[in-house]
């Protein structure tokens, strides 16, 4: 009886801690932030709350459709399922990738790459649009926005930039090529530049991939990933520039693995948290051990400037930020 009455105290303490530790704030993100394979991550704020949209990370043939996160405070983060896939999109059938995400005139629009596109075939970057940042979204134009390969780019990993006179631009590219357009106020086309053409490429020296690009103090930063996507050299590296246009010099790396923590880091976007200093990067990763290429993680990390504007080299870390609600 006595054995029976211990037993039963000690379910209890455990059952009080339990709760306990399930109702404590945790004191920081921790990386990754969610669970599951996840890439490419876009970041953006929609009114009060923080909003990141990855590509699912798995074999082409298996990237048909999208997820998104949402969260209060950086730190809990609540999974929005299947947003988008190829039922909704007939023109796509695999490699759904990279979105860019932006809100205008009350509707939510998310660009994506798709089929992993080359010459004469149908594929290449979409759009498609919604009512709520968590959709579901709907395929607005029933082909790709941009199909075919110019100046060496692949149209993929595409980055939509709203400048300060309150045009839309949109950086894309693979191959080693980026390209600059700019595009229609409805997002159902691109318009040419002030001189005539089309696309412009403002390919910085060791650009491949992943363009991301952000305003400060009158500056335009241009982020890109550098090395293989696969590997554990991944990074992220950027340029600064007075103009949208460039050109863009590169500067340096300032992501990178780090042999104790993870390899593979890169594919990112930048978050500045409205009315503040606060700048953070968000990104993927490959934890320590995982040899599969598609075994990617999202992770967040803090951003800091030096005095004199260029980006110090980021530290990734185990236990990502603190909870900062807007």
């Amino acid at each position: 009886m006595k054995l029976t009455v211990y037993a039963t105290l000690i379910g209890a303490l455990l059952a009080m801690t339990a709760a306990a530790q399930s109702t404590t704030p945790r004191k920081t993100s921790g990386n990754p932030l969610f669970e599951g394979w996840y890439a490419d991550p876009e970041v953006i704020v929609y009114g009060n709350k923080y909003w990141i949209f990855p590509t699912y990370s798995a074999p082409y043939e298996q990237q048909t459709f999208f997820d998104c996160f949402s969260s209060d405070d950086l730190v809990t983060w609540t999974k929005h399922e299947k947003i988008l896939d190829t039922e909704r999109v007939k023109w796509a059938n695999r490699a759904m990738w990279a979105p860019s995400v932006i809100e205008k005139g009350g509707k939510y629009y998310l660009f994506f790459g798709a089929n992993d596109v080359h010459e004469g075939e149908v594929g290449g970057i979409g759009v498609a649009v919604a009512n709520r940042p968590e959709g579901p979204y709907r395929d607005l134009l029933k082909k790709p926005l941009i199909n075919e390969i110019v100046n060496g780019a692949q149209p993929i990993d595409q980055y939509v930039f709203r400048d300060e006179d309150g045009s839309y631009y949109m950086y894309y590219g693979g191959w080693g090529h980026c390209n600059l357009v700019k595009l229609r106020n409805d997002f159902k086309g691109i318009v040419p530049f002030d001189d005539g053409t089309l696309y412009k490429e403002v390919t910085p020296e060791g650009y491949v991939e992943g363009p991301c690009v952000f305003k400060k103090d009158g500056k335009y930063f241009f982020m890109w990933s550098e090395g293989g996507w696969g590997g554990p050299n991944y990074s992220v590296a950027y340029a600064i520039a007075d103009s949208i246009y460039g050109p863009f010099k590169r500067i340096g790396k300032i992501l990178q693995q780090d042999a104790s923590v993870a390899t593979g880091a890169g594919h990112h976007s930048v978050l500045h948290v409205p009315g503040t200093d606060d700048w953070y990067i968000v990104y993927h990763r490959r934890p320590l051990g995982e040899t599969d290429a598609n075994h990617r993680v999202t992770c967040i990390d803090r951003m800091i400037f030096e005095e004199d504007g260029k980006i110090k080299p980021v530290k990734i870390t185990f236990e990502g930020v603190p909870p900062q609600k807007m």
